[in-house]
């Protein structure tokens, strides 16, 4: 696999690769805050947790690692992430997938997430580009997004049907491996704050 299974620490997470081990306390993390409620996010609810665990530990072996996120100063999981798509050939990958518990929004969970993350890409597996996708309606993602410096690209129209009949317009965002020095640096700066 291109990039590696395993384990990815920092100073406020751990990464642990996605397994059945997690469903329970992905059940309780969810439960914080109710975000599948949001029409334009793609969050699991507490029933449909085991399906969409099952999904993601299905895809590991294309080479789409899912990650339980635990915060180091609780010691509990409080969400997941993941890289998808991802296209060993052309060296690109796009990370998603990701919600929070609550009680972690507006900490520095995302940002150390997505620094572990874009870090193990862009140094170990050499990327040339990581991509991020998100609702156009979804405000606060894409200022999370925006915020890691990443940059749009352009926008998918009538890119997705929804579960409930809405059709999705889909805005596409990049780091490349040109621009991950600066990212990192800021992230870095954001994270000692």
């Amino acid at each position: 696999m291109w990039i590696k299974k395993q384990i990815i620490e920092g100073q406020h997470v751990v990464l642990e690769p996605l397994s059945q081990a997690h469903l329970g306390k992905l059940i309780n993390a969810v439960k914080d805050g109710e975000h599948w409620k949001l029409w334009f996010a793609n969050v699991p609810t507490p029933d449909s947790m085991e399906q969409y665990v099952a999904a993601a530990i299905s895809q590991m072996e294309k080479g789409n690692i899912a990650y339980a996120v635990r915060h180091k100063k609780t010691n509990q999981i409080v969400g997941t992430t993941r890289y998808y798509d991802v296209d060993c050939k052309n060296k690109r990958a796009l990370i998603g997938y990701t919600w929070y518990a609550n009680s972690v929004r507006r900490t520095a969970v995302n940002t150390e997430c997505k620094y572990l993350l874009l870090e193990q890409l862009f140094e170990q597996c050499e990327a040339i580009a990581v991509e991020f996708r998100t609702h156009i309606k979804n405000d606060a993602s894409r200022a999370a997004i925006e915020r890691l410096g990443a940059k749009q690209d352009g926008i998918l129209r009538n890119h997705q049907i929804l579960n409930d009949g809405s059709i999705r317009d889909t805005v596409v965002y990049s780091i490349i491996n040109r621009e991950w020095l600066t990212v990192k640096e800021q992230l870095l700066t954001k994270l000692c704050k």
